[in-house]
């Protein structure tokens, strides 16, 4: 009785792991052994980083919208809170994207977010070292 190997399958399998494994260095992308390895790594970082990219973005978001609302005069929580008392529900990224490409917008938010707190009956005044 011949002896059966699975080959095409085989050939598939180690085939997959080696197309992921492109680029990397070395043995690495060469070898089945080491590839897999490589490969089971780094697709546990794939799936980490996917968190962290948000994570990531959201911070840089944060620090686009603080340092344009500290050039209008307000810290990055009096404007967030200026713009909830005043109901304007708009996401992070969508006001990170506002204060880069349009200042006279982002202006007129600056605006209602200090008129929203000058109602509430809160001071608004911010010291820059300029």
């Amino acid at each position: 009785m011949p002896r059966a190997t699975n080959a095409p399958a085989s050939r598939k399998r180690r085939k997959r792991i080696l197309r992921r494994a492109k680029g990397f260095r070395g043995g690495r992308s060469r070898l089945i052994r080491t590839a897999k390895d490589a490969v089971f790594k780094a697709r546990q970082w794939e799936y980490r980083d996917r968190k962290n990219r948000k994570r990531t973005f959201r911070g840089l978001w944060i620090q686009r919208i603080n340092a344009a609302a500290r050039a209008r005069g307000l810290t990055y929580s009096r404007f967030m809170e200026g713009l909830k008392s005043a109901n304007i529900d708009l996401d992070r990224k969508v006001l990170a994207d506002i204060a880069v490409n349009d200042s006279a917008g982002f202006d007129v938010l600056a605006d209602q977010a200090k008129a929203a707190l000058d109602s509430k009956g809160s001071t608004v005044s911010v010291e820059t070292a300029a």
